[in-house]
């Protein structure tokens, strides 16, 4: 559950998750609602796999595992999308909005035809 948590987490920010303020500094995005906090149906299903190994920096051989979906999904999300697209201008969250916008910028040419 916590690897499953940490990558919903990974992926929301890659994605999804966006603090926004007006001119003025006040936040936007104060709730849930506007923030854009990943739901179960936004993300994949999930097949995990597990290898053991004991810690050697403590007695018990224990480690933490619920910031490891966390760390790495977002750079993973968004080099996948840059890959894609054929450009790394790309910032987060990758909205469909930005994604379509970076597409377009980085093929002004054919955006035009």
């Amino acid at each position: 559950g916590q690897v499953h948590g940490g990558l919903t987490q990974g992926i929301g920010q890659a994605l999804l998750e966006n603090a926004s303020y007006d001119a003025d500094g006040q936040l936007l995005s104060a709730s849930y609602m506007d923030y854009t906090m990943p739901r179960a149906d936004d993300v994949p299903s999930y097949r995990l796999m597990t290898t053991v190994t004991a810690c050697p920096g403590n007695p018990l051989g224990m480690k933490g595992c619920g910031e490891a979906g966390a760390i790495g999904s977002p750079p993973a999300v968004i080099n996948a999308i840059t890959d894609a697209i054929g450009t790394n201008a790309l910032e987060m969250p990758a909205t469909p909005q930005a994604v379509w916008a970076a597409l377009k910028a980085a093929r002004p040419a054919e955006a035009a035809e």
